[in-house]
């Protein structure tokens, strides 16, 4: 029994989804659902689902490949295992690293907004900017206390922001005006695809499951199970909620409240209080998508570090079991907050992990056998992502060309500083163990 004990793992299964669903909720309702509606119209619902269908996709390789590879690395261990070490899979890990700073500043920032509201009707930037800073403090601080103070507090948030949520989308429906539901006009097909590649930034949070394995109870079953729900808990909130938002407030008023679409769709039928309750939703829902994001992205910074793939000081040990990765990962989302216009980053935080979900499941399509996995659902995957990234692309030349040119020196960058690595200390992946387990 005392061995039991001893050899149960900090993290469960619920643990695991909630950290999950807190790395995608945050942004997929409360960071970018006014852009998207902006593209997708009152059918951005749609654009939800066709988004967490890529999402389920790819969590098929991510479930198969974290039973069969455990590991606190997560995507970082799969790619290295499919690819083998060399630029690809190394480029790929600092992509994958850039992602999760991007999508945390994403986060931290509409933190900083919506916590401003209750400061001042006109919220000033630099008021928003110094409360984005002083959320990421706040969790830099809880992930140095462990896994399990992450675990614990992950599901707290998740518990308090869903509850509230669900309550809006039920509350909600009793007040939709069926004429803001109706489609005066055929909405082009296009926008709702671009919609959902905008979206799917809203479903990158559950790859942070796979980071979890070293800390998660009986991983070969809890992962791949984490996973499923995961997603398809996030996608039925999201449908959810944007039906309840698009079906009482027109458009042009969604399109003027973009930064608090879901508050101020609450006020028709529950006046300013509804407004409030809704504004502490989105802080809950933002802090969590920062606390389960700062973890995974610690952990990458780790094991980037561990194989050969950063400075090794990101591996040096700090305070109890953290390693510096983390205050450097911190530090380096507060820059981006401090000097970056983050109005295009949304756009380019889905490309960027549209890029890594089609990487990992290219990984996976190479040991498919070893994992025991359909061959056809992962091709499914990799057709899907690269699809949604056409897609998004095509968007961003017309709409957006800063961000198509930041996405492309984001990419370059990524596979630059793994070709200088490898070009000038002459580093090679360290303790991989090839063997299968």
């Amino acid at each position: 029994m005392n061995n039991k004990l001893q050899n149960k793992k900090p993290i469960g299964l619920w643990s695991a989804i909630a950290i999950g669903i807190g790395g995608m909720v945050g942004a997929g309702i409360f960071s970018i659902l006014g852009i998207a509606t902006e593209i997708a119209g009152n059918l951005v619902y749609v654009s939800f689902i066709i988004g967490g269908g890529i999402a389920l996709l790819s969590a098929y390789s991510y479930a198969k490949l974290g039973s069969k590879y455990p590991s606190a690395g997560g995507p970082v261990e799969f790619l290295i295992r499919g690819f083998g070490d060399g630029i690809l899979s190394g480029g790929f890990n600092f992509l994958l690293y850039f992602g999760y700073v991007i999508a945390l500043s994403v986060y931290a920032e509409a933190f900083g907004y919506y916590a401003a509201t209750f400061l001042s009707s006109h919220p000033s930037p630099a008021t928003a900017t110094i409360l984005a800073i002083f959320i990421i403090l706040i969790f830099t601080f809880i992930n140095f206390l462990g896994a399990k103070a992450v675990g614990k507090s992950e599901t707290l948030i998740v518990a308090i922001k869903v509850g509230i949520l669900v309550t809006f989308a039920i509350v909600g429906f009793f007040f939709v005006k069926i004429s803001l539901l109706s489609v005066s006009h055929l909405i082009p097909i296009n926008n709702l695809l671009t919609g959902a590649a905008v979206l799917f930034l809203g479903y990158e949070g559950f790859g942070l499951i796979t980071n979890t394995a070293e800390d998660i109870d009986n991983p070969q079953k809890n992962i791949p199970r984490a996973l499923y729900l995961a997603v398809i808990l996030a996608m039925v909130l999201y449908v959810a909620v944007s039906i309840a938002v698009v079906g009482n407030l027109p458009l042009p008023e969604i399109a003027q409240a973009a930064d608090y679409a879901l508050a101020a769709a609450a006020e028709p039928f529950a006046g300013a209080i509804g407004f409030t309750i809704i504004a502490i939703a989105a802080l809950f829902s933002t802090s969590s998508a920062i606390n389960a994001t700062l973890y995974g992205g610690a952990n990458v910074s780790y094991l980037m570090a561990k194989k050969g793939e950063l400075p090794k000081f990101f591996n040096r040990k700090s305070w109890h079991d953290s390693r510096e990765g983390l205050l450097i990962t911190s530090a380096t989302v507060i820059l981006l907050i401090l000097f970056l216009n983050l109005s295009n980053v949304a756009m380019l935080g889905s490309s960027i992990f549209l890029l890594v979900y089609a990487g990992v499941s290219l990984s996976h399509l190479k040991l498919y056998k070893k994992t025991d996995a359909n061959k056809y659902i992962i091709c499914l995957a990799i057709i899907g992502c690269f699809f949604l990234l056409t897609v998004l692309v095509y968007y961003e030349i017309f709409n957006s060309p800063l961000t198509l040119y930041l996405l492309s020196a984001v990419v370059l960058l990524s596979f630059l500083i793994e070709w200088i690595f490898r070009k000038y200390t002459s580093r090679s992946l360290k303790n991989l163990e090839m063997m299968d387990t």
